[in-house]
């Protein structure tokens, strides 16, 4: 989504969104409600979300709210956002974390290639599309390094695994694009 359900509110002020965010997590919170749930905890690692208790460990404002940069409030608060991105979104800090930010980060990666609003760096699109062709070429063709003929079910795993380490890889250069549109620019 690129913005919070209409009917929905901020899980923490239970109040209408300001400066709608969404974490890499998938929930939607007020900019300065998750700020201040991360200020009342240690600043020196991510908050957990108030929902789901995960990490959060990416902000990402929605357009509307980097439009509304010429009010002071809102602009103190961006700043902040992008300061809490600068600390804890430069990568996940686990195999678990990167898993669990898998869906989230693959879900709006596809959105955005689909969207003809959206601009993708080419770079980005050409790596997209190249990995997942030469993905499905390995999956699909009779040539594996693990023959499911020979060894059945393992030898499927090693389809499985070369699929879940492409989209690790594809969710890993799309957060950098996140974190690079939501952070410094």
């Amino acid at each position: 989504m690129e913005s919070p359900p209409e009917e929905d509110f901020c899980s923490i002020c239970h109040d209408s969104f300001t400066l709608p965010c969404q974490a890499n997590c998938s929930h939607w919170f007020c900019g300065h409600c998750i700020l201040r749930v991360w200020h009342h905890g240690s600043a020196l690692q991510p908050c957990k979300c108030p929902i789901c208790r995960r990490f959060i460990t990416l902000l990402i404002p929605t357009d509307a709210a980097v439009q509304e940069r010429q009010d002071p409030e809102a602009s103190r608060v961006l700043e902040n956002i992008e300061k809490y991105n600068r600390n804890f979104g430069g990568g996940s800090s686990s195999l678990i974390q990167r898993l669990r930010d898998l869906p989230f980060f693959i879900r709006r990666l596809l959105r955005e290639m689909m969207d003809p609003q959206r601009s993708l760096p080419f770079v980005l699109r050409v790596r997209v599309i190249l990995a997942m062709a030469l993905t499905a070429i390995y999956v699909l063709s009779p040539v594996d390094i693990i023959p499911e003929g020979v060894f059945g079910f393992v030898g499927f795993l090693d389809d499985l695994i070369i699929l879940l380490i492409v989209f690790l890889h594809l969710a890993t250069v799309y957060r950098s694009v996140l974190l690079y549109r939501h952070g410094d620019g």
